[in-house]
């Protein structure tokens, strides 16, 4: 039997940990659009993704992966792998002109920001993420941890001053550019107190709040690091 058949099965089928920041994204996105779905715990110490039902999902053996009753090209199950896409291709079947908009100068400022955490903010920050959360502390590489705060600190700053005169990313409306952005922002605020002290950046401190506050974003921006 194929990972996710089974007469029970959830419309979405979601795989992957939620200590993941890129399966919060999904899970989160899904919590916004009020989607039923299914999530199986995998990756890291659930293991699952090497196994040959996972790796047909997703040849790539990471996740997060979903799997939807839309008809693929060959008239099965759809499924997709790419935290962003999948954020992207939600939005897009479930609220386009909301979370997904249709301007096209809108869209594509929203996928700019979308690709731009994927690409620089979160390589930036990602080694003090594992040195500071991950590695225990007698095997930690304090200089790496530093430089990768250095390294992160001017694209959160940059943050800040963009969300100096707007609400949320594409402006007064929450969009899927924001699901992204608000995942690193908690992945970067829940560092460890003792270890890190971000410097104040009001105008992001204020934006992550009002994501928090969302009913959406329970069970993804609420979590603990680990």
């Amino acid at each position: 039997m194929a990972m996710g058949d089974g007469e029970s099965r959830e419309p979405l089928q979601i795989w992957g940990r939620l200590s993941s920041i890129n399966v919060r994204k999904v899970v989160w996105c899904a919590q916004e659009l009020g989607l039923a779905f299914q999530r199986t715990d995998a990756g890291g110490r659930f293991g699952v993704v090497q196994t040959p039902a996972y790796r047909e999902l997703n040849p790539n053996a990471l996740v997060p992966t979903i799997e939807t009753d839309d008809d693929d090209a060959a008239g099965g199950r759809f499924r997709l792998w790419e935290s962003n896409v999948i954020v992207r291709y939600l939005s897009a079947r479930h609220s386009p002109g909301e979370l997904y908009p249709e301007p096209l100068p809108a869209r594509f400022d929203a996928e700019r920001w979308m690709d731009w955490q994927q690409t620089t903010l979160n390589p930036a920050g990602r080694e003090a993420f594992i040195q500071w959360v991950r590695t225990p502390a007698e095997r930690r590489d304090a200089a790496a941890a530093e430089r990768s705060a250095r390294a992160a600190e001017p694209l959160f700053a940059r943050l800040d001053a963009h969300l100096a005169t707007r609400a949320f990313m594409g402006g007064e409306r929450f969009t899927m550019a924001d699901i992204p952005i608000g995942c690193e922002a908690h992945r970067w605020f829940g560092l460890p107190a003792a270890l890190y002290s971000p410097p104040a950046w009001p105008n992001l401190e204020r934006y992550f709040a009002a994501l928090r506050a969302r009913p959406g974003a329970r069970g993804a921006l609420d979590l603990g690091l680990e």
